[in-house]
């Protein structure tokens, strides 16, 4: 067992759990170049595809459907003058890469396969532990996109449900840079939406279950050091705000489902059968 019985207890309490100090800076600055280097390499001219919250309703393109398996580059939504031209660097302009790192890049593969990891999973509940996917979150001066209150579970579904967030600081997260905030115990709430993959295969849908709007007033700040971890319950009610410093709040995440769960195949996140899911 990695974490105590104590934090167990916390994260059964709170539907998160914070544990500072688990990654090295230099760890974070490994995969904080990495991700550089990857933006760097990226042509806009692929693909313009804005990445968004707060359409959840809306039709998703293609770029963005088939990125299950891929390493792809998203835009800020306000990364674009009213011609269509960036209104400032390609680097700056970023909102988050996606959505498999973790098995096609040697650098983020090694820093989401550890012993550590695979014992926090387990002591978290997972039994058959299966990485689905992975983001790097460049929450970008001036422009990082607020990201609304939503319940991991809307967009990776399992039967029964099991997906659990790994969310890395890997700088400095305030709310002045657009720190994530949760509601403590609010994942014993069930699921209020389904967010998925439209019968063309193409576009995606959102269905409403319970649109009561979240007790925002019941939400606390994560505010966090580089180098933490925050373990997310994937019905944990959780947003951001929009980042209007000159400071970056780069993060990496993981979603994680139990390997016995059933996948169903109207989730919007798929993947080729030659790139089946794995563990630590």
């Amino acid at each position: 067992m990695f974490i105590t019985q104590e934090q167990i207890q916390l994260f059964e309490r709170d539907g998160f759990l914070v544990l500072e100090d688990l990654v090295s800076q230099e760890a974070c600055n490994v995969l904080r170049h990495r991700a550089s280097e990857i933006v760097e390499t990226f042509d806009p001219s692929e693909s313009v595809s804005i990445f968004t919250t707060n359409e959840q309703t809306r039709f998703s393109d293609r770029y963005f459907v088939e990125s299950g398996d891929k390493i792809r580059c998203f835009f800020e939504e306000e990364a674009f003058e009213e011609n269509g031209e960036l209104k400032q660097p390609k680097e700056l302009s970023i909102n988050k890469i996606g959505h498999a790192m973790h098995d096609l890049d040697p650098v983020f593969d090694n820093f989401s396969r550890t012993p550590e990891l695979a014992e926090i999973a387990k002591d978290v509940g997972f039994k058959d532990p299966r990485i689905l996917q992975s983001m790097f979150i460049f929450k970008q001066p001036h422009i990082g996109g607020e990201v609304v209150c939503h319940q991991d579970a809307t967009f990776l579904h399992t039967e029964p449900l099991s997906v659990k967030g790994f969310w890395f600081a890997l700088e400095d997260a305030t709310q002045e840079n657009g720190c994530m905030w949760a509601i403590p115990g609010g994942h014993r709430s069930p699921v209020k939406s389904r967010f998925f993959r439209s019968e063309s295969g193409v576009g995606t849908e959102m269905e409403i279950f319970d649109d009561t709007p979240w007790e925002e007033s019941k939400l606390v700040p994560l505010e966090v050091k580089a180098g933490t971890m925050v373990v997310l319950h994937g019905l944990l009610p959780h947003m951001s705000f929009a980042n209007r410093s000159a400071r970056t709040r780069h993060a990496y995440t993981m979603h994680l489902i139990e390997g016995t769960a059933d996948y169903p195949e109207w989730n919007w996140l798929q993947r080729s059968p030659e790139m089946p899911l794995r563990g630590f």
